[in-house]
């Protein structure tokens, strides 16, 4: 299986484990992932979810020979009720804590998907992007609204309109990291603080996670929005020349669009 999941000692560990494609994430990975957090949500065994990748990479964000096909297929399931919608709903709206252990490379949503989690540990060496634009189409997840509100507008559209990768401390020194570790200690410090977690009250985690996040109905909107705008481009011009060129191992040329 490409994600495996396993549940010890109160963590549910949700793993990337399909390295051979760079931990790209499909269609039934981005629905495994949403099953498994709903269901966390009425299992009192679980007392939080923790994410973590290879040590080689977390994950090269969506798998795009899998994307191109599943959000293009003529089979009557709207954008907005695709798995990958469904994963960053299930993500948004988990009550439980949720840590996340990032070794390499974090692609697309393997960096935006890190906004909505509560602790965030990385390698010194791990590198982001949110390479939307380059594809033809826009940010996700609510990336548009947090990265220019905790890194500011300049920093945030290097990254969201330039696609340009950026460092673990760069991501640290914009808040979307909670601490920078060696490469070989990330996943047993983010296990760790995960058992912190579970040893304090299970209602006064909840409920602290609930007030920190209180007010998210613009964010929540605002989610929305982009996956609207996000499901209408991937039918222009510009994604299918981005998609084309990727798969011809070519550079794409938007020169002919407006």
């Amino acid at each position: 299986m490409a994600i495996q999941t396993s549940k010890a000692n109160g963590i549910l560990t949700i793993e990337f484990d399909r390295l051979d494609r760079k931990n790209a994430i499909t269609s039934a990975m981005y629905q495994t992932m949403a099953d498994t957090i709903n269901a966390a949500e009425t299992d009192a065994e679980v007392r939080a979810i923790l994410f973590t990748g290879k040590p080689e990479i977390f994950t090269a964000g969506n798998d795009l020979v899998d994307f191109a096909m599943t959000t293009t297929a003529n089979d009557g399931v709207a954008f907005s009720d695709r798995p990958v919608i469904q994963f960053m709903k299930a993500l948004f709206n988990s009550t439980k804590p949720v840590v996340a252990a990032v070794n390499g490379a974090a692609i697309g949503i393997g960096t935006t998907m890190l906004m909505h989690c509560d602790l965030v540990y990385a390698a010194d060496n791990a590198k982001f992007s949110v390479p939307f634009a380059a594809l033809g189409l826009c940010p996700e997840f609510g990336s548009s609204m947090l990265l220019p509100a905790n890194g500011g507008h300049a920093r945030a559209a290097e990254k969201l309109m330039l696609g340009e990768p950026f460092s673990a401390q760069e991501a640290y020194d914009m808040g979307l990291i909670s601490k920078l570790l060696p490469a070989d200690q990330v996943l047993a410090h983010a296990q760790a603080q995960a058992a912190k977690l579970v040893a304090l009250p299970a209602e006064s985690i909840r409920q602290t996670k609930r007030l920190m996040k209180a007010g998210r109905e613009a964010l929540k909107a605002h989610i929305d929005l982009e996956s609207a705008q996000f499901g209408s481009m991937l039918t222009g011009a510009e994604a299918k020349e981005a998609f084309t060129a990727f798969f011809e191992k070519r550079k794409p040329d938007f020169s002919k669009f407006a």
